[in-house]
């Protein structure tokens, strides 16, 4: 394993991250468990989870993965060996039966309580905003479309306040945003500097070689603001794994049984590019995935790249890509077929 920090830290980090949400949906506590025991062996010490999960989000599954990590911090007693990320819930109709008070101060501690409950410790590593409760794209969304009637009115300074209450309580020691647009982030580097309130470290924001919209904007500033990218869905929702291909329907997989979270990933030119990257993959003897994942481990923004799995297979797989060299012509066939079909799937 390769190891990193948490920008503006000293927080040792995998560059390989454990992505969580579908234990308790898809997957069992057992199956959550064991692939936490993997994913230690492997030398990943870093776990990315949300209150909202498992996915899809439903009142009867609502802190399932925080539970099913918790119980395996009690059984192993490693939570001291473990960077755990957390996520309070953004507003939408899919989140009511979590709460319908967006992030007020009284909302975020609230979440934070809950989630060290479920999770059975009594601090989370790095505490993530999971989207904005601003009408913004987010989710599939190409661009920005402003609303002049919208009712949003800047909590930002209100959010960073309250976020430095909890982490002088011990509660939190690191702060991370989720689905951010370059405006958003600034936002909150600029309240931070100017009212000297807690630096975000992170962002985990989508990027995959079916969406590498992150680069145009929020890569400068990373880069320059020293904000790391968590990316999350590196195989488009398991689309880059070429299970898909052909139309085929894999029983079990998410696609299979929930179509809706891979839409973006079926539109004609999204299908074209997946089978191109395949060819190319196979050209230079490599799985699909393992191409993907490795060329999004060593992008520069990236701190830590986060990696979900169904099967310990899977898992296997998408951990064994840190160890993955891309050769010059390989970078050079993925930039050909990301010019000829730019980001089909934001």
């Amino acid at each position: 394993m390769k190891y990193t920090t948490l920008p503006n830290t000293k927080i040792e980090v995998s560059k390989i991250c454990l992505g969580t949400m579908t234990w308790g949906e898809q997957n069992t506590e057992a199956e959550g468990h064991d692939q936490m025991d993997y994913a230690v062996e492997q030398g990943i010490n870093f776990f990315d989870t949300a209150e909202l999960y498992s996915v899809p989000a439903r009142a009867e599954t609502y802190g399932a993965t925080e539970k099913i990590i918790g119980t395996w911090f009690k059984k192993t007693g490693k939570r001291e060996e473990i960077i755990l990320a957390s996520k309070i819930a953004g507003p939408g109709p899919y989140t009511s039966h979590i709460r319908t008070t967006g992030f007020t101060p009284e909302s975020l501690h609230d979440a934070v309580n809950g989630s060290l409950e479920r999770l059975q410790t009594d601090y989370i590593d790095l505490y993530q905003i999971h989207w904005p409760d601003r009408n913004t794209n987010f989710f599939g969304k190409r661009g920005h479309v402003h609303d002049e009637n919208e009712q949003w009115e800047d909590n930002i300074n209100q959010i960073l306040s309250t976020l430095d209450e909890i982490i002088k309580s011990g509660k939190v020691r690191r702060i991370g945003l989720s689905n951010e647009t370059p405006w958003g982030i600034m936002r909150y580097l600029q309240e931070s500097k100017i009212h000297n309130l807690p630096k975000i470290s992170t962002v985990q924001n989508p990027y995959s070689l079916l969406n590498r919209a992150y680069e145009v904007g929020n890569a400068e500033v990373s880069m320059r603001e020293n904000v790391g990218l968590l990316p999350y869905s590196p195989l488009a929702s398991g689309t880059l794994s070429g299970k898909y291909i052909g139309g085929k329907k894999p029983e079990g997989a998410r696609g299979t049984l929930f179509p809706n979270f891979v839409l973006r990933y079926g539109s004609d030119p999204s299908k074209e590019a997946i089978r191109l990257y395949a060819e190319l993959a196979s050209k230079h003897g490599l799985s699909l995935a393992q191409m993907s994942l490795a060329y999004i481990n060593t992008r520069p923004f990236v701190t830590s790249n986060i990696i979900g799995a169904t099967t310990l297979d899977q898992l296997k797989e998408n951990i064994d890509s840190i160890n993955v060299d891309l050769s010059d012509d390989v970078l050079k066939g993925i930039e050909a077929i990301h010019s000829q079909i730019p980001d089909p799937a934001p």
